[in-house]
C-alpha cells in the first residue's frame, strides 16, 4: 500500500479521500489554491501543499504545480477525486511519466472514453445498444443539418470531449440547430479545451441510470448496481438515488454484468460509472463512461456496503478485488440531496458567502434509518466564488424507498443552512411532488416543476 498520496482536490471531496487515507494508514497530502488557504478540509490532512492563486485554471488545473507539490511531498500516488483534471487523460499519462501512480483508470481508458463519438463505437462494438446519431465529429453546421435530417428531429447538440450539460443543446429544427451550433462550440472549447460536437436523437421522457463498476489491475470487473439520476436542471444532477425505481432485480444484474464485462475489454482499472437513457418503453442506451468517481458515489457505498474510495486506492496498489459478484448484496434504499450554495427561487443562481450557521442532522432516525453528511465546511467558512457552489451532501438510507423519502423528509427537516441561499427549499418540495414519490419520473421534472405554480417551502 502507499505510504503517502497527494488529493488532487477540494471540499468534501477531498476530505472524502482523507477519510479513506485514513482508514488504511496512508498519510495525505491535500493540494489547495490561496482562496482556500484557511479551509478546514485542509486540518483534517496530514499536510497541505498550495498550488496556486484563486482561479482553477491557475491552481487545480495547474497540471504542473500539482505533479511539483506530489514529487515536493514525496507522494508515491495522487487521487483526482471527480472535476479538475479527474478525466485529464494527458495528466494521467504525465503521472505515469513521473513514476506517480494515478488514482484511476490509464491514460489510454480515459482517453477512449473521452471521446464521446469513439466511446460509442467502443461501447457498440461490446454489445451496448446507443443512442442514434452521429458516428464521427462534426466539422460545422451543415454536417450538423445532415446528420439531423437522417436522424429526425428534435436532436440533441452535445460535445464530443466532455459531459456535464456543457456544450448541450436541445434543437427542434434546422434553424435551432444552425443557431445553436457555433454557442455550443464555443462552450464546449471553454469547458473542455475542444469545441468539437456531435449529434445524437433525442429520447423525449427518459430516465438517466447507470451503473458502477469496479475492475481491477488483473481484469476482475464487478458492477454494484444502478444509480437513478433523473433529478436534473440545465443536465447538472440534483438528487440520485439507488437502486432506480424502474429497474428491476433481474434487468440490474443481467445489464450490470454486461457493463462490468465492457469495461473490462477497455484495460480499464479502478471505479468507472456506465450511463445511459432509459426510454418510456424500458429500452437502455448508452450515453457515456465516467472514468472517475462520481459526486453521487454514496448513495451506491450505502446499499452496497463497500467504500468506494478505499476500493479505488487498493486497485491503485496493484491489490486485487477481496469482492465477488455472486457474494455481493445491494440491500435497502438510498437518496443523495446535493445542497449547493444556489437560489432555487432564481433559476439556481450561485449564491457563495459566509456560512453563518451549519447544523446537521442525527445519524441515525427512530426507524433504523441511516443519515450520512458529507461536507468538508462547517459553520463560518466561506463558499468561495471561484469555484462549484456544492456545499455538502445529504445521503439517507432505509430498509426500502418509502422509509427513505421519510427518512428524507425528517433530515431536510433537520439541516440547517444559514448565510448563503441553498436547495434545501428545492429539494423540501420536491418530496411533495407526486411523480418523485411515486418513482414515475423523469429527466424533464425539475423543469416541469420550475414552470409549474410554487409551493410552500
Amino acid at each position: 500500500m502507499f505510504r503517502r498520496v497527494l488529493i488532487a482536490n477540494r471540499g468534501e471531496i477531498a476530505e472524502r479521500v482523507v477519510r479513506a487515507c485514513d482508514r488504511l494508514g496512508i498519510e495525505s497530502v491535500v493540494a489547495f489554491s490561496e482562496a482556500d488557504r484557511d479551509a478546514p478540509w485542509l486540518r483534517r490532512a496530514t499536510r497541505a501543499v498550495c498550488v496556486g492563486p484563486a482561479p482553477a485554471a491557475e491552481s487545480y488545473l495547474n497540471a504542473t504545480a500539482i505533479l511539483q507539490a506530489a514529487e515536493q511531498t514525496e507522494c508515491q500516488a495522487l487521487h483526482p477525486g471527480y472535476g479538475f483534471l479527474a478525466e485529464n487523460a494527458r495528466f494521467a499519462a504525465r503521472c505515469e511519466q513521473q513514476g506517480l501512480t494515478f488514482v484511476g483508470p490509464p491514460a489510454a481508458a480515459i482517453r477512449r472514453m473521452g471521446d464521446k463519438t469513439e466511446a460509442k463505437r467502443w461501447m457498440a462494438r461490446h454489445g451496448l445498444p446507443t443512442i442514434p446519431g452521429s458516428s464521427e465529429r462534426l466539422h460545422d453546421a451543415d454536417d450538423a443539418t445532415r446528420e439531423a435530417r437522417r436522424l429526425g428531429y428534435p436532436v440533441l447538440l452535445k460535445a464530443a470531449a466532455g459531459g456535464g450539460g456543457r456544450g448541450m443543446r436541445r434543437c427542434d429544427d434546422e434553424a435551432q440547430l444552425r443557431r445553436a451550433f457555433a454557442e455550443a462550440a464555443r462552450e464546449a472549447e471553454q469547458a473542455f479545451g475542444d469545441g468539437s460536437l456531435y449529434v445524437e436523437s433525442l429520447i423525449e421522457a427518459a430516465r438517466h441510470v447507470e451503473f458502477q463498476v469496479l475492475v481491477d489491475a488483473y481484469g476482475t470487473a464487478l458492477h454494484l448496481g444502478e444509480r437513478e439520476c433523473s433529478v436534473q436542471r440545465k443536465h447538472q444532477k440534483l438528487v440520485e438515488e439507488s437502486p432506480s425505481p424502474a429497474i428491476d432485480a433481474a434487468t440490474r444484474d443481467g445489464w450490470g454484468r454486461r457493463v462490468a464485462a465492457a469495461a473490462a475489454t477497455l484495460g480499464y482499472r479502478g471505479a468507472g460509472t456506465v450511463e445511459f437513457l432509459r426510454a418510456p418503453d424500458g429500452r437502455l442506451f448508452f450515453m457515456e463512461m465516467n472514468a472517475r468517481l462520481q459526486v453521487e458515489h454514496p448513495v451506491t457505498e450505502m446499499v452496497s456496503g463497500v467504500d468506494l474510495v478505499v476500493e479505488q486506492l487498493r486497485i491503485a496498489a496493484n491489490q486485487p478485488l477481496a469482492l465477488a459478484q455472486d457474494a455481493l448484496r445491494l440491500e435497502g434504499h438510498a437518496i443523495e440531496f446535493r445542497i449547493n450554495a444556489e437560489d432555487p427561487d432564481r433559476d439556481f443562481r450561485p449564491d457563495p458567502g459566509r456560512i453563518a450557521t451549519l447544523a446537521v442532522p442525527p445519524a441515525t432516525c427512530g426507524d433504523g434509518s441511516r443519515v450520512r453528511w458529507d461536507c468538508g465546511i462547517g459553520a463560518g467558512d466561506r463558499i468561495p466564488p471561484h469555484y462549484d457552489s456544492l456545499i455538502g451532501k445529504l445521503i439517507v438510507h432505509a430498509a426500502d424507498r418509502a422509509a427513505a423519502l421519510q427518512a428524507a423528509a425528517l433530515a431536510l427537516d433537520a439541516l440547517v443552512v444559514e448565510g448563503v441561499a441553498t436547495t434545501i427549499p428545492f429539494h423540501r418540495r420536491l418530496l411533495g411532488d407526486p411523480a418523485f414519490a411515486s418513482g414515475a419520473y423523469d429527466t424533464g421534472l425539475v423543469q416541469r416543476e420550475r414552470a409549474g405554480p410554487r409551493r410552500a417551502s
